[in-house]
């Protein structure tokens, strides 16, 4: 380390106050990039797969958008995690969400041109948005301490809610719009989903320092003086089964969620509703993934990952019992449904996300979270591949209950990891 670099972490390890500003200031530039972030993600989740459905003229691969993007997603964010840990969170985060613009504009020309095949490599490259979007919530953790990491990652992702809620709710106005200027309806919404460029160059122009730059070399300092708490920082060797645990409660909860989340919005129009509809009940959904947060993250910190892991698995079982079994004009009984599943999710995710930071280290944290992510992504790929055929072969109904069952997988997972530590 230069002597130069020395002397600008010493001054944040010799100023509490300074690197706490700083801290803060992170998470406001996160936060805001979230806002762009998230109306780019929920824009397209609503629409995907009734655009699929009406391109190739079948419901059985309704699912594959979601598919698709989430497999985008999953090759992202290993590209990301790797370019946020050479590079730092700046250059990496801000490129992925680059991309992911460039593929919902490129949705909007598949759509125009009736093309299939350049719907499918769109959605492909829409992924990198998806999965960007995810990530920057570890780049709020990066300088906080073990009992702030929950908190940091809630802080992040309720920001997201702005966006994410009014994306659903403005998919009639986006479908107007684009029809107006000659381009159909159903790609209206992938129009707004352009804005994740807009929170790359956010990122790309306001965070600096990098938040993980600067852990790394506050960690390396105190390695080097052998003084101050390195627990704070989370220089420590990595912990497998934490690892282990925190993936598996993510991986378990981003199937089940997106499973039921992509096929309701078929199932919707099934019966009768319009996008109006479909775009309140993906809008309280998305909200109830993303607006509880500050109180998910309070909680993850004080009653401890392992509570919030096990309500996540009972409120994702009660939301898929409750949309097995909601009749389906019913639009209230949906959207308490809807909500409970987001809700699942949130707690699953945040406390997930707080077992694998505090089971890595500034040296290796960026590219191991990369890699994490890959499974997660790849798990809601598998969701929402088979959710169209699940439905298409059975019924919604059937694709609830059983994604409320493997919510339940949760729970002894949990109990193993508990019982290893005592």
């Amino acid at each position: 380390m230069l002597d130069t670099e020395k002397d600008v972490v010493k001054n944040y390890i010799d100023s509490p106050q300074k690197l706490k500003n700083l801290y803060k200031r992170v998470l406001f530039v996160v936060s805001l990039s979230q806002i762009f972030g998230g109306a780019g993600i929920a824009a397209g989740i609503t629409v995907g797969a009734i655009l699929a459905q009406q391109m190739l003229g079948t419901e059985a691969y309704a699912g594959v958008p979601i598919a698709l993007f989430t497999l985008g997603s999953a090759g992202s964010a290993f590209i990301v995690g790797k370019l946020s840990q050479r590079y730092g969170r700046r250059i990496g985060l801000s490129t992925g969400f680059v991309v992911g613009g460039l593929g919902a504009i490129g949705v909007v020309l598949a759509a125009m041109m009736n093309s299939v095949i350049l719907l499918f490599a769109s959605l492909f490259i829409y992924g990198a948005g998806t999965s960007t979007n995810l990530q920057a919530r570890y780049a709020g953790t990066d300088l906080a301490n073990s009992k702030q990491r929950a908190t940091a990652i809630s802080t992040t992702m309720v920001m997201t809610t702005f966006g994410a809620v009014a994306g659903p709710n403005l998919v009639e106005v986006m479908g107007k719009f684009a029809v107006s200027i000659g381009v159909p309806a159903l790609a209206g919404p992938f129009i707004l989903s352009a804005a994740f460029i807009v929170a790359g160059l956010v990122l790309f122009i306001l965070l600096r320092p990098d938040p993980l730059d600067i852990a790394r070399r506050i960690a390396t300092y105190k390695a080097e003086h052998g003084h101050g708490n390195k627990s704070d920082v989370a220089d420590k060797k990595t912990d497998k089964k934490g690892l282990t645990v925190g993936a598996t409660v993510m991986i378990l909860t981003q199937i089940v969620m997106v499973a039921l989340m992509t096929m309701t919005p078929v199932h919707m129009q099934h019966h009768g509703h319009g996008l109006a509809e479909v775009g309140i009940v993906i809008g309280f959904h998305i909200g109830a993934m993303y607006l509880p947060s500050p109180i998910t993250g309070v909680l993850v910190d004080k009653l401890g990952r392992t509570a919030m892991s096990i309500a996540s698995g009972i409120t994702l079982l009660l939301a898929g019992l409750l949309a097995a079994f909601a009749p389906s004009d019913s639009m209230i009984l949906l959207i308490i449904a809807l909500s409970l599943l987001g809700l699942g999710w949130n707690f699953g995710l945040i406390s997930g996300t707080a077992q694998i930071v505090d089971s890595t280290e500034p040296s290796n944290r960026a590219k191991t979270q990369g890699t994490l992510d890959v499974f997660v992504a790849l798990a809601g790929a598998s969701g929402g591949a088979l959710s169209g055929m699940v439905m298409a072969n059975t019924s919604y109904a059937t694709l609830s209950l059983s994604g409320g069952i493997l919510s339940l997988i949760l729970i002894p997972v949990i109990v193993w990891s508990f019982k290893s530590k005592t």
